[in-house]
């Protein structure tokens, strides 16, 4: 059951008796990690989750924001790691599906999916049979059901084999947040109700399997993964948001982890009262069904409703008409207790408020033994490259670099037309919110992003997590997007490890620091424990994903990272590199040694330093808030004036990544004069932070030195935009060397978008063959 011997004898102490199975099993899914968050609440209760905005903060099933037009946008991110690692067709699938109903709970219309996913090494034919199946689940369930899927990211590393992670994001639309929904229960007497899908045996005691960790014996828990149907799940969308704008229920909850016994429990708990359920009435796919596997099967596509009796038959005439159960199975109680029914007889008896309450820990943490070892790098060792044009090139075919079209060309991200800015074109999707348009043609909208860098986590956990916000926020601003609100998904190993505990309070930190200096909130998330394999001898990188919402007030008004034409004045906004930072604040030492920003660009942790010496060491870059706010403030400004033709931020590969991105995606050319202090590998490939690639045309080149000078941040002219036939120019200029690389568009261009598709063949298989067996 996955309880400690002091968990039971607690339930001894509540029940005053021995449980029964049906009793056991539920306490076992509500105090799993998964559902009773034990290692975690203590000091996610650490993140800042108010502003003006925030409408519903972290509590119900999804966070709701304001816009400046008054419309609600409920956001939320959760991980189906686990599920995805035995099954990955239905455990992405079913992701997808359970996130769709955390935003529909609350009233709101799906309006996309994002996906943040790590693979093990792309070169295991393993590896790629569980990235083939992630993304056909996605795509499966997020085309069918109708809502694009949008924006996300793929990271590849060793730490990764054997547990991927699957964390997916939704966002959705509430014209009017004061008729959102939430699960609650209402008065006594109201009566509740099981709508859509029948219950069967699928995905029982899943939310214990995703409190475990991943060994050899986890395939026989596939019986744990759920099956998804969307077709049906979008037949739900719509009734569930008809008898919601109707305003014919008193509340609403998705069953998910843990199924009928998490709603019920959850939904008594945040009101106070208690439960009683006829299991007979539960609408089952299958006979023989024991109150055991009714309230821990987590078959999908079904809520719970409660409602006033009046409204019951409107109700259930509503999911007919959409032809989808609706049955009533009890009524809310003012005992405080879940109590179950089958046959007449009493098959469980439970105090409603200890099994929402379980217990929280918060075991010994320390700092790993191998973290001095690991953060230490001797430059002088790092070889130079005798050719910097084939080092852009191979780095940009690494695959954490290169082109992510084969995965989101599998994703309709268009479907619903109100995708502005698509997967590839910017650095953050935009759709524009329906019917928010005014007579001079302004249109609402939201940009969207979710990031991490698990290799920056692991080398200093909390600077890690600091990069993460700060890299979703600069995404959000290279649109033009004012960064609003944060929903997170924590990803680490088993936290009854010191050195994994430890990891886990300073990604909290890091991430809490950052979001507290930026002013964004964080108004939902999840924590996602135990993502290890091997019998726990090996966990995953720390992965505090952030998923990101900004608003945009005109989608007319928005960057794209392509180089537009021949001429434009290409500008390196932010800091080169260390040494240059005269209003650091906090910070002054910018300079951190282990990172090689002495030499000329932070290599610690780099793609390059990787792809160069085969480890990930050193220190990550750093993380400068106050810097971060400035520039980023800058480049919306001068995006909302209409002045900024391109955006595009620096981040893993450095400013010559960035730049040779922004020539593929304009396939236009591009002459780089750098002037610098440094190794040139470093000054190309370092990946200093706070730092974005910005074109204007030359006419308001004085415009935007005058603007950055206001603001306090640096900016030099590094090039022009050249023609499309032209190559990419770049020329390091250092002390008294000049090294340069030229390469033709065309040649990256192969590199970036070759090597996932390399990876499968023309069909889509995988490659290797020996993935499926």
């Amino acid at each position: 059951m996955g309880l400690r011997l002091s968990e039971y004898e607690r339930i001894l102490e509540i029940l005053g008796r021995e449980p029964n199975e049906t009793e056991l099993g539920i306490f076992s899914a509500m105090w799993s990690e998964h559902c009773g968050y034990k290692h975690s609440k203590k000091y996610l209760r650490l993140l800042p989750s108010r502003s003006e905005r925030v409408f519903q903060g972290p509590g119900e099933n999804a966070g709701v924001v304001l816009l400046g037009n008054g419309t609600g946008v409920a956001l939320k991110v959760e991980s189906h790691n686990h599920p995805s690692a035995v099954e990955p067709f239905q455990g992405a699938a079913t992701g997808i599906g359970g996130i769709l109903r955390d935003i529909l709970t609350m009233g709101a219309r799906p309006i996309c999916f994002l996906d943040s996913l790590r693979f093990g090494p792309a070169d295991d034919g393993i590896v790629r049979y569980l990235m083939d199946g992630v993304v056909s689940g996605i795509s499966f369930y997020g085309n069918c059901v109708g809502v694009p899927t949008v924006a996300g990211e793929v990271f590849f590393n060793e730490s990764f084999r054997g547990n991927p992670l699957v964390n997916v994001m939704c966002v959705g639309v509430i014209p009017d947040p004061h008729s959102m929904a939430r699960g609650v229960t209402g008065d006594p007497g109201n009566v509740v109700m099981v709508v859509g899908s029948k219950t069967g045996r699928d995905g029982i005691r899943g939310a214990a399997f995703a409190s475990l960790g991943l060994s050899e014996d986890s395939q026989k828990d596939r019986p744990s993964v759920q099956i998804g149907d969307p077709f049906t799940g979008k037949l739900l969308i719509e009734a569930c948001l008809e008898v919601i704008a109707r305003g014919l229920i008193v509340g609403i909850q998705d069953m998910g982890a843990a199924g009928l016994t998490s709603s019920a429990s959850e939904m008594a708990g945040r009101s106070g009262t208690g439960m009683i359920i006829d299991l007979d009435l539960v609408p089952k796919r299958e006979e023989g069904m024991t109150p055991y596997e009714i309230m821990l099967s987590e078959s999908q596509e079904r809520m719970l409703i409660v409602a006033e009796q009046e409204k019951v038959q409107a109700i259930m005439e509503c999911f007919e008409r959409w032809g989808l159960d609706a049955a009533v199975v009890g009524k809310v109680t003012a005992d405080g207790r879940l109590r179950l029914l089958e046959k007449g007889a009493q098959v469980a008896d439970i105090p409603v408020d200890p099994l929402v309450s379980p217990p929280v820990y918060d075991p010994p943490a320390e700092r790993p033994a191998y973290m001095d070892e690991i953060q230490y790098l001797d430059t002088s060792k790092i070889p130079a490259p005798d050719d910097l044009g084939e080092a852009l090139k191979r780095l940009m075919g690494r695959p954490n670099i290169a082109s992510k079209r084969w995965v989101y060309e599998q994703y309709d991200y268009l479907v619903g037309t109100d995708t502005v800015a698509s997967p590839g074109a910017a650095d953050a999707a935009v759709l524009r919110i329906k019917d928010s348009g005014d007579a001079a043609g302004t249109e609402y909208g939201v940009a969207v992003t979710i990031d991490c860098n698990s290799r920056y986590c692991f080398l200093d956990p909390r600077r890690g997590a600091m990069q993460a916000v700060l890299e979703a926020s600069r995404n959000l601003s290279m649109v033009g997007a004012e960064p609003i609100a944060i929903t997170d998904c924590l990803n680490f190993g088993n936290p009854e490890r010191p050195e994994v505990y430890w990891q886990f309070q300073e990604s909290i930190r890091g991430l809490a620091h950052v979001a507290e200096s930026l002013g964004i909130p964080v108004v939902s998330g999840n924590v996602s424990f135990y993502n290890e394999c091997d019998g726990g001898k090996r966990a995953v990188f720390p992965s505090p994903a952030v998923g990101m919402v900004g608003e945009v007030e005109d989608v007319r008004r928005i960057a794209s990272s392509a180089f537009k034409d021949e001429g434009d004045i290409i500008f390196l906004v932010g800091p080169m590199a260390s040494g240059l930072i005269p209003f650091a604040g906090e910070n002054s030492a910018w300079e951190t040694p282990g990172s090689g920003a002495e030499e000329g660009g932070e290599i610690g942790g780099s793609e390059y330093l990787e792809m160069v010496t085969g480890e990930v060491r050193g220190l990550p870059p750093a993380a400068i808030p106050s810097i971060e706010a400035k520039v980023q403030a800058l480049i919306r400004s001068a995006i909302r004036d209409g002045k900024v033709k391109s955006a595009h931020d620096c981040a893993e590969g450095g400013l010559a990544v960035a730049i040779a991105e922004c020539c593929i995606q304009g396939d236009r050319g591009a002459r780089i004069i750098l002037e610098e202090k440094g190794r040139a590998d470093f000054i190309l490939f370092g990946e200093t932070q706070s730092r974005a690639i910005v074109t204007l045309s030359p006419a308001d080149q004085g415009w935007f030195e005058e603007q950055a000078r206001n603001a306090g941040v640096p900016v030099r002219v590094a090039g022009k935009v050249s023609g499309e036939d032209d190559p990419l120019v770049i020329d390091v200029v250092s002390g008294g060397s000049h090294k340069s690389l030229k390469i033709s568009v065309d040649e990256l261009r192969e590199a970036w978008e070759g090597t996932i598709p390399g990876l499968f063949d023309d069909d889509g298989d995988v490659n290797g063959g020996d993935g499926r067996g």
